[in-house]
């Protein structure tokens, strides 16, 4: 074999060189042979990599924490008040609906549409009320009564005091919602800061009374289009159902 041309010179340098110092042109050729002789690989030859403890396929799961004597009150008092607010409001709606739509026949879509919102409502709590064992209010025939009559009583009155009371009570329910958020909020962002897993069912609560408190100020805005504002007089009539829905939360969360 002929010896190995020394790169970036011109052929005949190249020859005079290779007769000149065939010692230097062999042994570069052995050490290149070894190179590539070698049997170990340069991905084997290089540093271990330390492993990403971030990027563990498996990681260990997180614990729930169990939930005091006082968040589970207040989860029970949050469950009983709103499904006797959920029933009051699908009492009202039955009321009003009759002699409202008798005078103006155009308003039966948005009464239906409303109820079967509230309706879906009672279901929801009604189902969890069952799920979780919590004493429902013992206050239910005592609301069904007062529901009633205040749905049929504004009816009566007319369009305007119809819609007013709507406006008054999805006015209170949905603060009462947001209040009730907020409270749940507060504790996820704790158990969070902890450590701890909040799990699908919690936040698929919280979920649950944002749509919910949704459809009430959604009940609160058609309301509204529809002339609640001109009631008369309109700032008595919302104040007294205000006072009531107030009161009637007050007592349900504790009876």
């Amino acid at each position: 074999m002929a010896p190995a041309r020394c790169l970036f010179r011109p052929a005949a340098a190249a020859a005079t060189v290779t007769r000149t110092i065939p010692t230097r042109c062999a042994a570069m050729n052995t050490m290149s042979n070894r190179r590539f002789l070698s049997t170990t690989s340069p991905a084997a030859a290089s540093p271990t990599e330390t492993p990403n403890p971030n990027l563990n396929p498996n990681p260990k799961p997180r614990p729930k924490k169990p939930l005091t004597p006082q968040q589970q009150a207040f989860l029970s008092s949050a469950l009983r008040v709103n499904q006797a607010g959920e029933l009051a409001a699908t009492l009202i709606y039955t009321a009003q609906t009759p002699p409202l739509i008798n005078r103006e026949p155009h308003l039966r879509p948005l009464m239906r549409h409303m109820y079967d919102q509230e309706a879906g409502h009672l279901d929801t709590f009604n189902a969890l009320i069952a799920k979780h064992r919590v004493r429902p209010t013992a206050l239910y025939p005592v609301w069904s009564v007062l529901a009633t009559g205040l749905g049929w009583s504004t009816a009566v009155m007319g369009r305007e005091a119809a819609m007013a009371c709507t406006e008054a009570v999805e006015t209170e329910i949905g603060g009462h919602y947001n209040g009730q958020i907020r409270t749940l909020l507060e504790m996820v962002s704790g158990w969070e800061a902890e450590g701890y897993d909040v799990g699908d069912e919690f936040r698929e609560l919280i979920s649950t009374l944002r749509r919910i408190r949704d459809e009430e100020l959604e009940h609160l805005d058609h309301a509204v289009q529809h002339d609640a504002k001109k009631a008369e007089p309109h700032w008595l009539l919302t104040g007294v159902i205000r006072a009531g829905c107030r009161g009637a939360i007050w007592v349900s969360e504790r009876v």
